[in-house]
């Protein structure tokens, strides 16, 4: 009776033990698409002290084909203010990124017109299953002696 409890109890932890790596996909699964909306915030200033005063940034805007051996598309770059609105295009035409190549897009600390709230919406396309591109945002700005630097990742909001 002793030994078959202790069977079943090894049979219930090897089961919690197997079963959430068998329900997981593998680590080493590499996910493949072919194109993708993806969402990237920017802030071309944040706020700082008690009266909310802007401190203005420069925002880079980075794309970076990670795949090895297929290059992809840019269809589109645009940017949007804090409200939503469409401010301009950054890019005219498509634009083709070779394997592991990439693409910077800068507005400048001059530019006030996206506020805290601006955001970045990044087309873009494959032929061929691809890896993930990285799309994120570098905000920096010096001030005096004040100086801030951050960086915000894009997030899928379309597969295509």
């Amino acid at each position: 009776m002793r030994r078959a409890k202790f069977s079943t109890v090894f049979i219930y932890a090897a089961l919690a033990v197997l079963l959430p790596a068998l329900a997981c996909p593998a680590a080493s699964e590499v996910k493949r698409l072919r194109g993708q909306t993806v969402y990237v915030p920017a802030y071309s200033h944040i706020y700082h002290g008690d009266r909310k005063a802007p401190f203005y940034l420069t925002v880079t805007l980075s794309v970076r084909n990670t795949d090895p051996t297929h290059p992809i598309t840019l269809l589109s770059v645009q940017y949007f203010d804090t409200d939503g609105k469409f401010v301009r295009n950054f890019q005219q035409g498509e634009q083709v990124l070779r394997p592991l190549g990439a693409a910077e897009y800068i507005l400048r600390e001059s530019e006030k017109e996206g506020g805290a709230g601006a955001k970045f919406i990044v087309k873009w396309k494959s032929d061929a299953p691809v890896t993930e591109p990285v799309i994120e945002a570098v905000m920096i700005g010096t001030t005096l002696q004040q100086g801030i630097s951050f960086t915000s990742r894009g997030r899928a909001i379309e597969e295509h």
